[in-house]
């Protein structure tokens, strides 16, 4: 008798796994059409979840891990939950809570000018959701409290409005509003016991009318930890513990500084191990815990054949460099530079090596350089190397995520500092979510010399000490540890600078969209580790499907230069000249204290294209603007060819 064939319950909302490691990740909120949901921590997460191969990324994740938990976590990179095979009932889904919990009716009443609505607790909502024995709607109100250590509650409405979180009142609660409903100073919560309070109460500086942060995780089930205060030292600008919790702060549900997703990101290069890494992953669990003389003994066996071609050393090797034991004290070379010295040394086109790799279609990464004398000359002096990437793959996993402020900048892209407000994944962590997307680009390499020559010249060194004070003020003022400044230098912010405006001119004739196209800078000066030194620019696609390698972007590269030139006379003039170019990056009244001349008129562009959250950028560096600093790298005469 054939069996019956269960009915697979329709989910509540459907989100792209890309999304689930950015802007829908644990912890952030989602509106759906009923209510709105917080989305849940790892440990809630069902499905099909396949690993994903990639050493470098994992080693990184795991040494952030280790410097948060201090120990070895040796966690494992998994997709998000896929669909099970055709023939397995169990359904793949994420958890979400029910958050925030307090809902507004949609009640036609006024009080006055004002219009009210009816505060209702979830709890309520479950068993009657009418309202004097009328059917209304109900909506989630759009106003939620958090810390900075990315805790979160809903706020305590009765204690708000009598001012007191230990009233006893239990009479109904109203939120009054007049004109659009955005102005704080024309929202009251009003208590029928006559108890009055405006919400603009909570924006004033150091108010603290929410109280103190109970360091509530919805997103893990209404779990909680002990929320620690931390302030920076006015002597050496390192946090230090204040002994009592966060303040709570207001916060609109949908507001863009509700969630801030920490991840890190690798470019894949080929290198000798990865087949290795790739074959381990099928054998982990049988292999979790042995000695080397019982791996010697068991390679011998048939079902650890495909393993056991690799040689003995190797795979002692790589499992002892899995559980954290094969660490030298020696620091290892950072993401970016071993994707640098890859992208430097690719073959040039048309040469066997190159050649030899196009037929070859499981490879993730295919490269090949523009011969130096295909440059146009008036560029060679500037631009040293074009590299044509046919082929990439990018893995992205997250581990963590912030409210209120997206954390120190981060430009090595995989190296952060420990950051006290990253909030959690999970309860106990074991596995990291991460994807991996497919895509082309173009590396663009420029003249070492040329670069540390300007970076030394009057002009540019002034230039930079008035970056450098704008960006210790901007740590200040955020209450960042202050020896964790990571300012890149005047080298990254030009590369930066000139990588969006390439982006804003060549989405124009590539096919795809600015949004889609991505950036990695590469400002690496002397590392130590592994000798390598550098600048450069890689702009690429990446995609979960094969539309990230279409070869819009490969066959610009073969005459990148005049896309060059048209980006310089992009750069010269902005719309919002005088102003944008004469804008001083110290002055923190303007609020822009990392950038210089930059703004949404000419050099800001959509942030997911951008590594560094639009931060960092100065059209003053690359072309000379109205304000004549003199600070340019490129000539006038290279933007009027």
């Amino acid at each position: 008798m054939a069996k019956k064939k269960q009915n697979k319950i329709p989910p509540d909302g459907e989100i792209r796994q890309s999304q689930l490691l950015t802007t829908f990740g644990p912890g952030s909120m989602v509106d759906l059409p009923e209510r709105s949901v917080v989305i849940s921590g790892l440990s809630y997460w069902h499905g099909n979840q396949k690993p994903i191969t990639e050493e470098r990324l994992r080693y990184k994740v795991n040494k952030l891990i280790e410097q948060q938990t201090g120990s070895w976590q040796n966690l494992e990179l998994l997709t998000p939950p896929q669909p099970y095979s055709n023939n397995d009932s169990r359904q793949h889904h994420i958890e979400a809570f029910v958050f925030p919990q307090w809902f507004l009716g949609q009640a036609n009443k006024s009080n006055g000018k004002y219009r009210t609505r009816p505060f209702r607790h979830w709890n309520a909502l479950k068993s009657d959701k009418k309202f004097n024995n009328q059917p209304i709607e109900w909506v989630p109100i759009r106003f939620v409290q958090a810390c900075v250590n990315g805790h979160l509650s809903d706020i305590n409405w009765k204690g708000f409005v009598h001012a007191d979180f230990r009233t006893n009142c239990n009479k109904q609660l109203w939120l009054d509003e007049a004109g659009s409903g955005n102005d704080f100073e024309e929202i009251f919560v009003r208590c029928e016991c006559g108890a009055r309070r405006p919400l603009s109460q909570v924006k004033l500086k150091e108010a603290y009318v929410l109280g103190d942060c109970q360091g509530n995780m919805p997103w893990l089930k209404n779990a909680t930890e002990t929320c620690i205060g931390r302030v920076s030292d006015e002597k050496t600008g390192t946090l230090k513990e204040t002994g009592k919790p966060e303040p709570n702060r207001l916060l609109v549900r949908s507001a863009s500084n509700a969630y801030f997703s920490h991840t890190l990101s690798v470019i894949s290069i080929p290198d000798k191990t990865h087949e290795l890494y790739e074959t381990l992953d099928r054998f982990e669990a049988q292999l979790k815990g042995v000695d080397r003389t019982l791996l010697e003994q068991m390679l011998n066996l048939p079902f650890l054949a495909e393993l056991a071609k690799f040689g003995v050393e190797a795979v002692w090797e790589a499992l002892q460099s899995r559980e954290g034991d094969n660490k030298t004290d020696s620091p290892d070379p950072s993401v970016k530079a071993v994707e640098l010295e890859a992208l430097l040394q690719a073959p040039l086109e048309n040469s066997p090596e190159a050649k030899q790799n196009r037929g070859k279609d499981d490879l993730d990464f295919e490269a090949a350089r523009r011969s130096p004398d295909s440059i146009q000359p008036q560029w060679q002096p500037y631009l040293s190397q074009v590299v044509l990437v046919h082929r990439l793959r990018e893995v992205i996993a997250q581990v963590g995520f912030t409210r209120f402020e997206s954390s120190l900048p981060d430009v090595e892209a995989g190296d952060l500092d420990i950051n006290p407000r990253r909030a959690p994944l999970a309860k106990e962590i074991k596995w990291v979510p991460a994807i991996e997307n497919k895509g082309e680009g173009i590396f663009l390499a420029f003249d070492t010399k040329a670069i540390e020559n300007w970076v030394n010249s009057p002009n540019a060194v002034k230039r930079n000490e008035e970056l450098q004070q704008g960006s210790q003020k901007w740590i200040k003022s955020r209450g960042f540890d202050q020896s964790k400044n990571r300012y890149p230098g005047l080298a990254y912010i030009l590369l930066h600078t000139l990588s969006h405006l390439l982006i804003t001119e060549i989405a124009l004739d590539c096919g795809y969209s600015a949004s889609a196209i991505k950036e990695r800078i590469y400002a690496i000066r002397d590392h130590e580790e592994s000798q390598i030194k550098g600048y450069g620019i890689l702009l690429y696609t990446s995609t979960t499907g094969s539309e990230g390698s279409l070869g819009g972007l490969v066959n610009l590269g073969h005459n990148i230069e005049n896309h060059l030139r048209r980006a310089l006379q992009r750069g010269r003039l902005c719309s919002n000249d005088p102003i944008c170019a004469q804008h001083d990056p110290t002055n923190i009244d303007e609020d822009r204290l990392l950038h210089g001349a930059a703004c949404h008129g000419c050099v800001l562009i959509a942030e997911t294209s951008c590594e560094n959250r639009n931060d960092f950028l100065d059209r003053a560096l690359v072309v000379n603007t109205v304000a004549d600093t003199k600070a340019a790298f490129f000539p006038d005469h290279l933007s009027g060819l």
